[in-house]
């Protein structure tokens, strides 16, 4: 009895100091949230400097609520993230700035779409009307970073550095191998000859129709790629062409030699450079701000509503990430925080018009619906505008289509137009390798449909292909209506077909080519307002919203993509295919990785 009562009071000492170290422990981390929350505060921009812009982290729409940013002492600190609006709203103010003299590019690795680096490229190219200087500087020269770079009034590269110029390529990662040694059969019922997001799972290699658009979307990509560098360092089109084809590039001499950069420098050589270009004295340091301490200085682009007193308001509401059911998050779409969203501004009388920015592969097809209804309603009561960013395919597209104007960049990866469904027969797995048989009974012919344990009936599969079909002619119909076109036509251009934005200008699923800028202008103009204010929506959640809403989770998923690295996507495919399964599917194809 003595033992038993020792071991109880030892179990709840032990409990009682547990408790005082978990709660020390959850203080701190509220500490430093709090603190992380409270650190943008306002930075002094000194006379003379130089706006340092540097590239190294994936670059989202929106600037995220990050809740490990200050936080490195508990080893939960991450790398700066920027959001492309405020890195645009940056360099907008940065053009005007007296105390901004210049831009310097340093080492980046553009972890970024095509559409995205397309903007900031854009913005780069308005600066320079203010005569101010851009200088561009790497040890590594990928092509991502090159093509933003080649803007530039000078561009350098390390005498013995790397430089990247020998054309685009595409890889798919296939599954399908994987699969078959697990014992699991991926059963598809697919709408669309190109609709080719279940090819990972039941094939080996790309399919002809496959190869053929990715050789389509990829092609017109590179061409604006090499249009665009063409037209910035005055090298004809064709000879840039010939110099990667022929891979005469391979040392930073050859870049130099065909004009692609300016010199070959050294970092300490640069830096003289600039303190030459804002009249420091070489013995002193550069006056220079980083693009994060800068956007704290005043920079203003999207506004909190509860801010803004204007009764003209245009609205912008982020669209990014795949698409589910639910509340989403900052990297996926939630049918309902994002349908509730524009029903609250379709009803707001102070806002006059609606940019849906639109970043998404896609997902599911009844969430797709559901935001589609509502641009839908929205856009007979006031203007609503879609500007396309890097990807805005199958549902994507689908919840883009109602809308009064859709606006891409070029290289926007959209169309897509298709649905599938993919549903796991895992009965060599149960029954072959872990020896599990299954038996029971059911009151109707097909009560158990869609069991994993067992491969789908020629009549179940007759069903849900059915239900597929009646999908993709909802979807069709929808596009044919939204975009004045008949639903034959659609369908020719559908078939779950991909197109870059200049392709799908051509084939009128979009009808300008631009930016988000340019799409808040369109929707102002549209609605008749010249005098206006940004508020955007949803949302972003709170540092202690996130805390208390499951932060758990992102530190998981903070820790995953560390020890990962680039290897994390193929870790979201595997996990994205668990999503896909049973339920119907507007998605793309597979993530577009484009090399």
């Amino acid at each position: 009895m003595k033992q038993f009562f020792k071991f109880v009071l030892a179990t709840v000492v032990g409990v009682i100091i547990s408790s005082i170290i978990f709660f020390f422990l959850f203080f701190i981390l509220l500490s430093g949230l709090i603190v992380a929350a409270g650190s943008d505060k306002a930075v002094d921009v000194e006379a003379n400097s130089v706006l340092h812009i540097k590239f190294t982290s994936p670059i989202t729409e929106r600037t995220p609520n990050n809740p490990f940013a200050n936080l490195g002492f508990l080893g939960l600190d991450s790398e700066k993230s920027l959001g492309l609006n405020d890195i645009l709203a940056s360099i907008k103010k940065a053009k005007t700035d007296n105390n901004i003299k210049g831009i310097f590019l340093d080492e980046s690795y553009m972890m970024s779409g095509q559409a995205t680096t397309e903007e900031i490229r854009n913005a780069l190219i308005d600066f320079k009307k203010s005569k101010k200087f851009v200088i561009a500087y790497s040890e590594i020269y990928t092509q991502g970073f090159y093509y933003l770079a080649s803007v530039a009034d000078k561009v350098y590269v390390n005498p013995k550095g790397i430089f990247e110029f020998r054309g685009f390529s595409s890889e798919i990662t296939f599954l399908k191998g994987a699969l078959d040694k697990l014992g699991i059969e991926a059963q598809v019922i697919k709408v669309g000859t190109y609709k080719s997001a279940v090819e990972p799972y039941i094939l080996t290699k790309m399919s002809d129709a496959n190869r053929l658009q990715v050789n389509s979307y990829l092609g017109s990509m590179y061409d604006h790629f090499l249009t665009g560098i063409s037209k910035s360092r005055g090298i004809n089109k064709d000879s840039l062409f010939n110099y990667a084809n022929n891979g005469l590039i391979q040392q930073p001499e050859d870049a130099l030699k065909y004009k692609l950069v300016d010199g070959l420098k050294y970092k300490d050589e640069i830096l003289s450079d600039l303190k030459k270009r804002t009249g420091i004295a070489e013995s002193k340091d550069i006056t220079s701000i980083d693009l994060d301490e800068y956007r704290k200085n005043g920079v203003k682009n999207n506004t909190d509503p509860d801010e803004v007193s204007s009764n003209n308001r245009i609205a912008i509401v982020y669209a990014s990430g795949e698409i589910g059911g639910g509340e989403g998050d900052d990297n996926t779409i939630g049918s309902e925080t994002t349908s509730k969203a524009i029903r609250k501004l379709r009803l707001d009388n102070k806002v006059k018009a609606i940019v849906l920015r639109v970043n998404s592969p896609g997902g599911s097809s009844l969430a797709s619906d559901v935001i589609w209804r509502e641009v839908m309603l929205t856009k007979k009561v006031k203007p609503i505008i879609v500007s396309m960013g890097d990807v805005a395919a199958s549902g994507g597209y689908y919840i883009a289509c109602a809308a009064d104007s859709i606006i891409a960049e070029p290289n926007t990866i959209t169309g897509s137009i298709g649905i599938f469904a993919i549903l796991p027969n895992m009965q060599k797995l149960f029954n072959d390798k872990l020896g599990i048989t299954f038996d029971g009974v059911k009151t109707g012919k097909y009560a158990d449909l869609g069991d994993v344990s067992r491969p789908l009936t020629p009549e179940e599969r007759a069903i849900l292909q059915n239900s597929i079909n009646h999908g993709y002619d909802d979807f069709t119909k929808a596009v044919a209506k939204g975009r004045g076109k008949t639903q034959e036509y659609i369908n020719s251009i559908g078939q779950g077909r991909v197109w870059t934005g200049t392709q799908a200008l051509k084939i009128g699923l979009v009808d300008r080519l631009g930016n988000i800028n340019d799409a808040v202008k369109s929707a102002a103009k549209k609605a008749g307002v010249k005098d206006y204010k940004i508020v955007t929506y949803p949302e972003q959640k709170s540092i202690l919203n996130k805390f208390g809403e499951g932060l758990s989770a992102e530190v998981k998923a903070h820790f995953v993509k560390a020890e990962l690295g680039e290897n994390y996507r193929y870790y979201n495919q595997i996990k994205g295919l668990t999503q896909m399964m049973r339920t119907p599917q507007m998605r793309m194809p597979y993530e577009v990785v484009i090399k």
